[in-house]
C-alpha cells in the first residue's frame, strides 16, 4: 500500500515537520485521489515563520538593488526550466486544464520579469534648491516582513506572482499562507527558491494551517502589510483586523463579472471569448464571466449557439493535453456549484445546458461540472447576483446600452466588465459608464499585463494600493523625504525659523 505523503512548513530556507498532528487531504480533482496531506501548522509555527522572515529581513534589505535584481534575473530563468513540472502538478492538484496551468506558472513569471525592472521603478523624486540652498529628495524603503494569505485557485500566480516577486525585490521578506487544498505547486516552488535559485535563507517561508492560526499575521507586530485574495466577507474581515493593528492591506475579493454584449458585434468571435472567460479553470478565477447582459435582438440566436460551442467542448482529466474544461477543485466544491444551479432553477431561470450530471469514463470518482447555461435571469436573482466560482453562465436579456449598463452596475462587485460591440461610441461609452475595474473591449478577460495593476473596485477590492504594477512597488515600499543643507561659513549668524527651509518669502 502507497504510504502518503505528508508535507511540511518551510522556515529558515528547510522543510520541517509539523507538531500538530493535523492534516488535510490534498485530491487529485481529475480521479478524485488523496495524493498528500498538508499540515495544520500550530500557532508556534507561524510564529516560528514570523521569526525567520524577521531575521533574514537585515541582511536582505540591505543588498543593492543591483544585487537584488540579479536573483531576480536567476529566480525567472530557474522557473522557466520548471514550468512544466509545475504546471502538471497545478492541473492535478487544482482541476484546470494543462494549458491553463500551463498559464498559470507563467503569471507566475511575469511579476517576476516586471520585478527585475527594480532600479527603475523604485526611483523617488529629487530636485535642488526648493528653497534656497535647501534640497528635497524622496526614496522608497522596504517595509520589513509582509504576509500572503493564498486562495485555492491560482497555486502558483497568485503566491509567486502577485504576493513574492515586488515584495522580495523591494527588500522586503515573506510569510505565505498556502491554501491547504491546493499547497503542492507553491510548495514545489518554495523548493525551487533555494535549491535552484539559491536565495539567502528566510527571505521567503510557507506555511498551512487554519483562519485560526492565520489569525497571527493579522496582529503581529512584526508583520507589516498583508495581501489577501479570498471571499469577500473573509476579505472585510482581513482588512479590518490588520488595518486595526497598524498594517497596510491588500485584499482581493469576490466578482460577478459582466459582459455587455450589443446587437453589432461579432457575434461568432464574441460566443468565443464568453466560452473561454467564463469555463476557462473551470470558472474557478475571479477574473471569469459569469454574466452575459444580451441585447433582445441577438439574444436567441446567442443561447443557440453558446449552446453548440459549449456542448461541443471535451470535459475530461485536467492533465491530458485535449482536454477543455478539468475538474473542479474538491467535491464540496462540486456541490456548492450544483446547489448553485439548482437555486437559479427555483428562482425562475430557464435551464438551457444542464452540466450537473457529467461522468467522464475512467476518472468516474473526479469531480466534473460540465458547461451550465442559465438563461432569462432577471434582476433579484441570487444566481445572477453572487459569485458561483464554477462554469455556469447566466444571461441577462437587456434591451439596450442603457439597461444594460444599468443591470451590470447594480451589481456589488466590480471585479472586471466588457462590451462586445463594434461601435466605437458604445466602446468609449462603456469605459468611461461601468464600475468594473479592469475593462474589456471586445475581450473576455479583460487582465492585464504584470506592468498594469489589477485593478478591482467595490466590493472586489478592500485597500488604497492594488496588485502589481507601479501600485505593487509603492505597496510593498514607505517613503522617506529627506531635506538637505549645509552650512556655510555664514550659517552661523544667521536666525532660523519656524518653518526652516520648507517656505521662503
Amino acid at each position: 500500500m502507497k504510504t502518503l505523503e505528508k508535507k511540511g512548513y518551510c522556515v529558515y530556507g528547510e522543510w520541517r515537520e509539523s507538531k500538530s498532528g493535523k492534516y488535510v487531504d490534498i485530491t487529485d480533482s481529475s480521479t478524485g485521489e488523496v495524493i498528500a496531506q498538508a499540515p495544520r501548522c500550530t500557532p508556534e509555527e507561524v510564529d516560528e515563520a514570523i521569526t525567520s522572515a524577521q531575521e533574514a529581513f537585515p541582511g536582505w534589505s540591505r543588498l543593492s538593488l543591483s544585487k537584488r535584481q540579479q536573483y531576480m534575473f536567476g529566480w525567472r530563468e530557474v522557473l522557466y526550466a520548471h514550468k512544466e513540472e509545475l504546471a502538471e502538478l497545478c492541473a492535478k492538484e487544482l482541476g484546470k486544464n494543462i494549458r491553463e496551468a500551463r498559464g498559470d506558472v507563467q503569471k507566475a513569471i511575469e511579476p517576476t520579469e516586471e520585478a527585475c525592472a527594480l532600479p527603475a521603478m523604485i526611483q523617488g523624486n529629487a530636485a535642488m534648491q526648493v528653497t534656497t540652498q535647501y534640497d528635497c529628495a524622496t526614496y522608497r524603503f522596504p517595509l520589513g516582513v509582509t504576509a500572503g494569505i493564498v486562495p485555492m485557485n491560482f497555486p502558483a500566480m497568485i503566491p509567486w506572482g502577485w504576493m513574492t516577486p515586488l515584495s522580495i525585490v523591494c527588500g522586503n521578506t515573506v510569510v505565505l499562507k498556502a491554501s491547504s487544498q491546493t499547497p503542492l505547486t507553491a510548495m514545489k516552488i518554495m523548493d525551487l527558491f533555494y535549491k535552484g535559485a539559491g536565495f539567502p535563507k528566510g527571505v521567503v517561508n510557507l506555511i498551512t494551517c487554519s483562519r485560526v492560526e492565520a489569525d497571527i499575521l493579522l496582529t503581529d507586530e512584526r508583520i507589516k502589510a498583508v495581501t489577501f485574495v479570498g471571499t469577500t466577507g473573509v476579505g472585510k474581515k482581513i482588512y479590518s483586523k490588520a488595518a486595526a493593528h497598524g498594517k497596510r492591506v491588500q485584499a482581493q475579493t469576490e466578482a460577478k463579472n459582466h459582459a455587455l454584449v450589443l446587437e453589432d458585434c461579432n457575434l461568432e468571435a464574441t460566443v468565443n471569448a464568453v466560452i473561454n472567460s467564463t469555463y476557462g479553470c473551470a470558472g474557478m478565477r475571479c477574473m471569469a464571466l459569469p454574466v452575459v447582459c444580451v441585447q433582445d435582438s441577438i439574444a436567441d440566436e446567442f443561447v443557440a449557439l453558446l449552446k453548440k460551442k459549449a456542448e461541443e467542448m471535451k470535459i475530461g482529466c485536467a492533465y491530458k493535453e485535449d482536454t477543455d474544461l478539468g475538474p473542479v477543485v474538491s467535491q464540496a466544491h462540486k456541490d456548492k456549484i450544483c446547489g448553485w444551479i439548482q437555486k437559479g432553477i427555483d428562482e425562475g431561470a430557464e435551464l438551457i445546458l444542464d452540466g450537473r450530471n457529467v461522468v467522464v469514463p475512467g476518472y468516474e470518482k473526479g469531480y466534473y461540472v460540465g458547461p451550465t447555461i442559465l438563461d432569462h435571469v432577471k434582476p433579484g436573482m441570487s444566481v445572477g447576483d453572487r459569485e458561483i466560482f464554477g462554469p455556469v453562465t447566466c444571461v441577462k436579456r437587456v434591451k439596450n446600452y442603457e439597461e444594460g449598463i444599468q443591470i451590470m452596475n447594480a451589481n456589488p462587485y466590480a471585479n472586471g466588465s466588457g462590451i462586445f460591440t463594434q461601435s466605437g461610441y458604445y466602446s468609449r461609452r462603456f469605459v468611461m459608464d461601468t464600475d468594473g475595474g479592469m475593462v474589456g473591449i471586445n475581450v473576455g478577460i479583460p487582465v492585464p499585463t504584470a506592468y498594469y495593476p489589477f485593478s478591482g473596485n467595490k466590493e472586489s477590492f478592500f485597500g488604497d494600493l492594488h496588485v502589481l504594477g507601479k501600485d505593487g512597488y509603492h505597496f510593498f515600499t514607505r517613503a522617506k523625504t529627506v531635506t538637505t543643507h549645509w552650512f556655510d561659513d555664514t550659517s552661523g549668524a544667521k536666525k532660523v525659523g519656524t518653518w526652516e527651509g520648507s517656505v521662503e518669502h
